[in-house]
């Protein structure tokens, strides 16, 4: 039994439209599904990956119309990385970036960023064996396309010794130096602990969990192999798209464990995934009122509002 690597990283925005507009035009995502909160479904939930939708390129967003920004401390996801295929995408991205009004720093082998609620992302040359996870945009070549997620770094007490939980239990591989690298059998994911500069606050631009990928028959025991070494894990959740377990690893961070079906396909034709509402059937019931109150947002792969 083994994690596949990454499945999502969610967020939290202020405003679902700049968000749309930022990751699914400026960075040539897709909007693969635009749903609401399954606690808070007055709020919005954006899913973003590549073309299917696939496990290790989501990024997800839950919305809070208005919220104050966040700040990362202790426990929290302060950088994520993005795979690109080549240095030459790294310019490539840097000028992009530059002609939409978003600042970023170069490196020799990374190009550093925000986004509009000031969310740190990292481009990366991805080369050590990661599939490609793509997603087509016309301004976007498909040479210099962002390839999936290759890793993320948090802020951890007692950063570079080694968390048994994340070896002993979840299957990370312990690098040194507060560096891990979890392995499935397709994809892989880089994990990182470095030392808390400040005190923490949730708000837009922070990281609310990142999900690990478990097949489908292994979750349960993902569940029973956690509460077995002392975590508090919660009950199995349907998300529709997967089964959801939950727990704070010991420095902090929520992690999530998420099977890899039934896929974001299950309630859209796949040419035409996040083009309209999807509510979860636990709030179908709400369907009418949330189509009432939810402000509506552009997705710039058709150009409507939907």
């Amino acid at each position: 039994m083994k994690l596949e690597g990454l499945h999502h990283i969610t967020m939290i925005t202020g405003d679902a439209q700049k968000n749309v507009a930022f990751y699914a035009d400026v960075l040539g995502l897709r909007l693969v599904k635009k749903t609401v909160n399954f606690d808070q479904p007055e709020a919005y939930h954006l899913y973003f990956g590549d073309e299917a939708g696939s496990p290790g390129s989501i990024l997800t967003w839950f919305e809070f119309p208005g919220a104050a920004p966040g700040v990362a401390g202790a426990g929290d996801i302060h950088t994520i990385q993005l795979g690109v295929a080549t240095p030459a995408a790294l310019d490539f991205w840097a000028q992009r970036l530059d002609a939409k009004g978003y600042a970023s720093v170069r490196t020799a082998d990374t190009l550093r960023f925000r986004d509009d609620d000031g969310l740190q992302f990292e481009l990366v040359v991805a080369d050590d064996g990661n599939p490609p996870l793509r997603a087509t945009h016309p301004e976007v070549p498909a040479e210099h396309a962002i390839l999936g997620l290759e890793g993320a770094r948090a802020y951890g007490t007692f950063h570079n010794v080694q968390e048994n939980l994340l070896t002993d239990v979840l299957g990370f591989a312990y690098l040194g130096d507060g560096e891990y690298r979890l392995q499935g059998e397709q994809r892989h994911f880089h994990w990182a602990y470095d030392p808390p500069e400040q005190v923490g606050r949730q708000g837009a631009g922070s990281v609310h969990h990142i999900a690990w990928a478990s097949q489908d028959d292994d979750h349960l025991r993902w569940q029973a192999r956690v509460r077995e070494a002392g975590g508090f894990v919660t009950d199995v959740r349907d998300r529709d798209y997967f089964n959801a377990i939950y727990f704070r690893e010991p420095r902090g961070v929520l992690f999530e464990i998420a099977t890899l079906g039934p896929g974001f396909a299950v309630d859209e034709d796949p040419e035409h995934l996040g083009e309209e509402l999807r509510v979860p059937k636990m709030h179908a019931h709400l369907r009418e009122h949330l189509e009432q109150t939810l402000t509506p947002v552009v997705n710039p792969r058709t150009r409507q509002v939907a």
